[in-house]
C-alpha cells in the first residue's frame, strides 16, 4: 500500500498549515491552521474544505500557534469528531488560545454588520466560542517520547521541538516509511526552552522555512536589547517591540526582568553599546 502527502495550507505561503497524510486504512490531517494576513490569505478559510472533515480518523498538532491550530474549531463545527492529539503544554495553550480566537471572530462578524461592510447578509463568524469549546473536548494530550496509534495502521511521536511551550517534531510511520515533521523549530539556548531534540532518521522531512533564506547571529541579541532600553530610558520614550504574544514576548520578559536584577553595572559593561 502507499502513502500519500496532500498539501492544503503553508504552501506557497507560510501560514494555514495543512498537511493530509493517507494510507489505504486512514486519513490523519497533520496540523490544522487558520490563514492570517492579507485578506487575499485570510479569505482561504472560508473555502470549503477539500478533505470531508467528517472523513477524517485523527488530527496531529506539532504547536498551538494559531497558524497551525486555529482552525480547528471550524473543521469541528463541519463535522470532526476524532481525536485532536498534541503534547500536554500544547493542550494547555489550546484551551487558552482558541476560546480567545473565537470572540474576535464574533467581534469581526457583529462590525461587519453594523458597518455594512460585508457582501453576506448576514456575514457570520468563521467560528464561535461554542466551536472551540467543542474542539478542545476531542484533544488528546500525549506524553514527549510515548508511541501512540492516531489511527489504523498508524504509529507516531513526539519530540521537543523547542519552539514554544509544548512545540513538538512529529514522528509517523505508516506502510514502512516514516515521515518526520516540524510546524517550527527552535534555537538551541534558548533560557526558557529545552532544545530541540535530534533527529535520527525519516525518509520523508517536512519543515517549515520561514527563515529558511537567512542565516541567525550565532550570538544572543542581550546587547542588542540593553542598548535598546537604554536608548528609550535617556530620551523618556517608548520601546516598541513587535513579538508572537506567544514565544518571542515571554523570552523578552525574560531577558528584561534578567537585565533588570543585574544591576547598572552589568548595563555599563555589556557589548554592543553606543
Amino acid at each position: 500500500m502507499s502513502v500519500a502527502l496532500t498539501f492544503y495550507g503553508a504552501a506557497g505561503t507560510v501560514t494555514g498549515s495543512k498537511f493530509l497524510l493517507e494510507t489505504g486504512r486512514a486519513r490523519i490531517l497533520l496540523e490544522c491552521g487558520m490563514f492570517q494576513g492579507p485578506r487575499e490569505l485570510s479569505e482561504r478559510n472560508w473555502t470549503p474544505p477539500a478533505v470531508g472533515p467528517a472523513t477524517l480518523d485523527a488530527v496531529l498538532l506539532s504547536h498551538a500557534h494559531i497558524d497551525h491550530s486555529g482552525y480547528l474549531p471550524r473543521l469541528v463545527r463541519d463535522g470532526f469528531r476524532k481525536p485532536i492529539y498534541c503534547s500536554s503544554g500544547t493542550a494547555d495553550l489550546l484551551r487558552i488560545m482558541l476560546p480567545d480566537a473565537a470572540p474576535l471572530n464574533e467581534e469581526e462578524a457583529e462590525h461587519r454588520n453594523r458597518t455594512g461592510a460585508t457582501t453576506h447578509r448576514p456575514a457570520l463568524p468563521l467560528f464561535t466560542v461554542e466551536d472551540a469549546t467543542r474542539a478542545l473536548a476531542l484533544v488528546a494530550p500525549v506524553a514527549f517520547g510515548t508511541p501512540f496509534s492516531p489511527a489504523p495502521g498508524v504509529e507516531a511521536s513526539f519530540s521537543l521541538s523547542g519552539h514554544i511551550l509544548g512545540a513538538a517534531v512529529v514522528h509517523v510511520s505508516a506502510e514502512g516509511r516514516r515521515l518526520v515533521y516540524s510546524g517550527d523549530l527552535g534555537r538551541y539556548d534558548v533560557p526558557i526552552m529545552r532544545d530541540p531534540e535530534a533527529v535520527a532518521e525519516a525518509d520523508t522531512l517536512l519543515v517549515e522555512s520561514t527563515y529558511g533564506d537567512r542565516l541567525h547571529q550565532k550570538d544572543d541579541a542581550t546587547g542588542v536589547l540593553i542598548d535598546a532600553v537604554t536608548r528609550a530610558a535617556k530620551l523618556r520614550g517608548w520601546l516598541l517591540m513587535p513579538a508572537f504574544a506567544i514565544g518571542r514576548v515571554q523570552e523578552l520578559l525574560y531577558r528584561l526582568r534578567e537585565l533588570e536584577d543585574s544591576g547598572d553595572r552589568d548595563l555599563r559593561a555589556a557589548p554592543g553599546r553606543a
